[in-house]
């Protein structure tokens, strides 16, 4: 079988809890992130998961990427990509989206962008290595990453522009699948929160 991405995206955090733009400022998880990263490693250890023994794995190297890679149980097998990091969203960071549409009424991300930031081609040309480098990988991968990250990725590896990544809706300590249908790039499963529940 060809080689599939999981994406995890990281636990609750303050500001992920409060809508506010989180890029490149390194918080931690909150209490209810921590608990919830843990419900997911239970889920992974379970079957038909089995803990992923042969998975490779790979985290953002900011703080809550990082610690729910921890807590979901991989942090001993995971190597930090830079390449996973969040959006830099410069000026915009730590607005929310009420905030946002003050500044600019109709603004999306997506198609307005940010000043003193990432432009959406440049987290699309990360999102393409992370695509890159799956696909030529010998076994199915995991990453432990950021919601609009995230969001970018699975558009890229579709092959899809990456303003599509706007419909994809992906919430905090989900599970998401990027694979194969009939052999051209699928969404599996996306935004699999179900071990919350």
């Amino acid at each position: 079988m060809a080689p599939r991405i999981l994406l995890v995206r990281h636990g609750q955090t303050e500001w992920s809890l409060s809508g506010r733009h989180t890029g490149r400022t390194d918080i931690p998880l909150t209490e209810e992130g921590r608990r919830t990263a843990r419900i997911l490693g239970e889920r992974l250890a379970r079957g038909p998961w089995n803990g992923l023994p042969d998975v490779e794995v790979r985290t953002s190297p900011l703080l809550r990427a990082a610690e729910t890679c921890d807590l979901t149980g991989f942090g001993g097998a995971a190597k930090e990509w830079d390449a996973l990091v969040e959006w830099d969203y410069g000026d915009y960071e730590g607005l929310t989206p009420a905030q946002l549409q003050g500044l600019r009424p109709g603004f999306t991300i997506w198609r307005d962008g940010v000043p003193g930031g990432e432009a959406l081609a440049e987290v699309a040309a990360r999102a393409d290595q992370v695509v890159s480098w799956a696909r030529s990988a010998e076994r199915d991968v995991l990453v432990f990453a950021h919601g609009h990250f995230l969001r970018v990725l699975g558009a890229r590896w579709l092959g899809l522009d990456p303003s599509f990544a706007g419909a994809l809706r992906l919430d905090p300590a989900s599970l998401s699948i990027l694979g194969w249908a009939y052999g051209a790039p699928a969404i599996e499963r996306w935004n699999d929160t179900g071990h919350l529940a």
